[in-house]
């Protein structure tokens, strides 16, 4: 369920771990390369920032919700996607979603962290056990607990 900016979030964090990597093992000595890698460092963390919050950071002007991005991608979905043979009617037909409805459903996975959706939807729609979710992810069994536990809270949040 990623849309292009949880995809381009996920290689700058990616890019920007192996810069940190590099910066481990330069030569003390070698000062000018780590100050240019460190800037590099900088820009690719305001830019992770910018397309987190979708605005220029530090600005108090534009857009000011977390998320802008995906709320915009949920909210343009015009049919609930196959996952399961409960969201068919009995004529077979995708069941269509009034725009409140899209709405509420944006809401709930806009507040939700990439890695809560991930969880959540693993968990809820594949039925897979905490286990088998910690072991795909390479986390513990008590982090996908968390983010379960985290992600329901908040579609309650939104629900009610």
């Amino acid at each position: 369920m990623d849309n292009w900016a949880d995809r381009l979030l996920g290689e700058y964090k990616e890019s920007r771990a192996e810069l940190h990597h590099m910066k481990v093992r330069l030569d003390k000595d070698n000062f000018e390369d780590e100050t240019l890698i460190n800037r590099m460092i900088d820009s690719m963390t305001f830019a992770m920032e910018w397309m987190e919050i979708g605005r220029e950071p530090g600005s108090y002007q534009g857009i000011d919700k977390k998320s802008i991005y995906q709320k915009q991608f949920f909210e343009s979905i015009d049919v609930i996607p196959d996952i399961t043979d409960e969201l068919y009617d009995i004529n077979s037909k995708q069941l269509y979603m009034t725009q409140d409805e899209k709405k509420k459903l944006a809401m709930i996975f806009s507040a939700w962290s990439h890695r809560e959706r991930v969880c959540y939807i693993k968990h809820v729609v594949e039925q897979k056990s905490f286990q088998q979710i910690a072991d795909e992810l390479k986390v513990t069994k008590s982090t996908v607990q968390t983010h379960i536990r985290r992600a329901k809270t908040k579609v309650k949040e939104h629900v009610s």
